[in-house]
């Protein structure tokens, strides 16, 4: 799966993980002095609202430190460990990063255009006349030339994302293909190729494109949720607390994820075995279709016995799952306003304001709910990755893992 698309996958990904640490570090540490030498001029600006925000020192400062740090390591692996498809894997997932970045930054921009528009709103609503229609209207044309520009952007977006995918279970199909003598008699071998291979690409294009915007959101939206604090002196059970705003986000996240990962813990294993008995049921009848010896009703019925057993099981478990889910989710749509009100009603802020402080919470909330929002796909991806990886270990003559040691060698039935 990763060999196939990444040079040397284990070393490739721990030297990632230190350099962006490294890259961290020298941004938050001199990275100002070091662009201010540069000739940008940093903190001397007030946030843009609008496509201005793009062209400011500070983001074309953090363009080309990115670009300087992209091709750094690039170089380094290219050189180390030449790879077939590392222009792809190295410089498209550096680029598909970006994109994401970018595409938050659009949300920061929206999210700060909805102070003035509501403080606006706020003060319309008094009926003192001090607000024209041209003035609200004039929130409108600069909402359009973020908003629609951002239509544009978000296609050329997924179409490279599409594009990207697509080249990993290229690589990925030819891995597996090249040593198709050595895996030709591997129960589901042609299944594992076609369709877990394009099951895992079309995964990860969702997948990873939302765990990836997850984490530019919260580096995007951390700093803005910390600022908005100042107006949230103190929460409800909580008292005054630092940040407050971050640190309920925070809390409220990981409660809820592991609510669900408590909950759903049995399912990949589930899901795993429920495609293994699958593969039997289709393989019988595949056979079946040669040789009448083969697909008796006897033969037939036990198989499906075992596939209906494990769909009950599944459904057993997905019906708890669902309970602290949906309840998790309802609980979620009104967290934020639970908190906020004792703030509301003392009127230290503006309607503006509380606006910013619900999306920048549901923004960072949501980003931290990743494995709440995504769980039921996670746990596909998990089962496909399962079954791959077993099927790589016929590939190496390495062990099976003990849930593929739980099938007789037919597969037919369970141990």
């Amino acid at each position: 799966m990763f060999e196939s698309f990444f040079p040397k996958p284990k070393l490739f990904f721990g030297s990632l993980v230190l350099w962006i640490i490294f890259l961290i570090t020298v941004w938050y540490s001199i990275g100002e002095t070091l662009g201010n030498s540069l000739g940008f001029s940093l903190n001397t600006e007030e946030q843009v609202i609008g496509l201005g925000h793009f062209i400011t020192s500070e983001f074309l400062w953090f363009d080309l430190f990115y670009l300087f740090g992209t091709l750094i390591f690039y170089y380094s692996w290219r050189r180390y460990h030449p790879h077939f498809w590392q222009n792809w894997s190295i410089l498209g997932s550096a680029l598909l990063i970006y994109l994401s970045y970018a595409s938050v930054q659009v949300s920061v921009i929206i999210n700060a255009w909805y102070g003035p528009f509501y403080n606006d709103i706020q003060t319309a609503l008094g009926g003192t006349g001090e607000i024209t229609v041209s003035k609200l209207y004039s929130h409108f044309i600069i909402f359009c030339t973020i908003a629609f520009p951002y239509i544009a952007f978000i296609i050329a977006n997924r179409f490279f994302t599409s594009h990207f995918i697509f080249r990993w279970r290229t690589a990925m199909n030819e891995f597996y293909v090249s040593r198709w003598k050595q895996v030709r008699h591997i129960e589901g071998a042609s299944q594992r190729i076609q369709e877990d291979t394009m099951r895992f690409a079309a995964i990860m294009e969702g997948l990873g494109v939302a765990f990836v915007d997850s984490i530019m959101t919260l580096i995007a939206f951390l700093p803005v949720l910390a600022a908005l604090s100042v107006h949230v002196e103190t929460l409800p059970i909580l008292g005054a607390i630092p940040y407050p705003l971050v640190t309920l986000s925070i809390v409220w996240s990981i409660f809820g994820t592991l609510i669900l990962l408590f909950a759903g813990i049995k399912l990949p294993g589930l899901e795993f075995r429920n495609q293994r008995v699958e593969a039997a049921f289709r393989k019988e009848l595949v056979l079946g279709e040669d040789n009448e010896d083969n697909a008796q009703p006897i033969a037939l019925r036990d198989l499906f016995s075992n596939v209906r057993k494990n769909y009950f099981r599944i459904y057993l478990h997905y019906t708890y799952f669902n309970l602290f889910r949906y309840m998790y989710i309802q609980a979620d749509n009104v967290i934020a306003y639970v908190f906020l009100i004792p703030t509301i009603v003392s009127g230290r802020i503006t309607l503006g304001i509380m606006n910013q402080i619900l999306r920048a919470f549901g923004q960072v909330a949501s980003s931290f709910q990743f494995l709440v929002s995504s769980w039921t796909t996670i746990i596909e991806l998990i089962s496909i990755y399962k079954r791959l990886k077993a099927f790589e270990a016929a590939i190496n003559d390495q062990p099976l893992p003990k849930i593929d040691r739980d099938f007789v060698e037919d597969g037919s039935k369970e141990v």
